[in-house]
């Protein structure tokens, strides 16, 4: 495994740790939904690009070889 393997397996957690927890504020609502499910969605799809990019490297990488 080289590091690129570690990179997307870590990229994606981050994902569906942001999403999970995103999605619990939201259905929680009161004042701590309002304030940060939203950010929490933001913040889900910049950790989806950083995912796509770090996939997209470890194809270019790969495809080098």
């Amino acid at each position: 495994m080289d590091v690129f393997d570690y990179l997307i397996y870590a990229a994606l957690a981050a994902v569906g740790l942001v999403l999970a927890f995103g999605l619990y504020t939201l259905f929680r609502g009161g004042d701590f939904g309002r304030s940060y499910s939203n950010k929490l969605m933001r913040l889900r799809v910049l950790t989806q690009a950083v995912a796509v990019a770090i996939l997209v490297a470890a194809a270019w990488y790969r495809g080098q070889g």
